[in-house]
């Protein structure tokens, strides 16, 4: 479950960063955090940004709306998502993350029948 936290204009989401990936996209959730990996490099604030565009969309949410709190040049960053409370943050995580995670296992169970020969 991700650690989310109340903050004065929103909620803060904990993310665990992995920039230099092929692709932009959310990996799913991972020791309290949510994993976010971004093709851009971790310079000048590069990977940060192209969170920021990941989680906004991610989110159903204007980039505007979400700032980086803390982690600059760290992994393990903190990310507020002004104007949300945390129960529609949580959410919009569990829709996400159940959408993610259904694909995903539909995904993975096709090569496995056809393999098996299971109809």
């Amino acid at each position: 479950m991700i650690a989310l936290s109340t903050h004065e204009r929103g909620t803060v989401l904990p993310v665990r960063a992995q920039p230099g990936a092929r692709k932009n996209v959310v990996l799913g959730e991972r020791a309290g955090a949510l994993r976010v990996a971004v093709s851009a490099a971790p310079e000048r604030g590069k990977a940060n940004a192209a969170i920021q565009d990941v989680l906004a969309e991610f989110l159903a949410c204007k980039t505007s709306q979400i700032c980086l709190l803390s982690g600059e040049t760290a992994r393990d960053k903190r990310f507020l998502i002004e104007g949300m409370a945390i129960d529609e943050l949580r959410h919009r995580l569990a829709v996400k993350l159940g959408e993610e995670s259904a694909r995903k296992t539909a995904v993975e169970t096709e090569p496995t029948k056809k393999r098996f020969g299971v109809r």
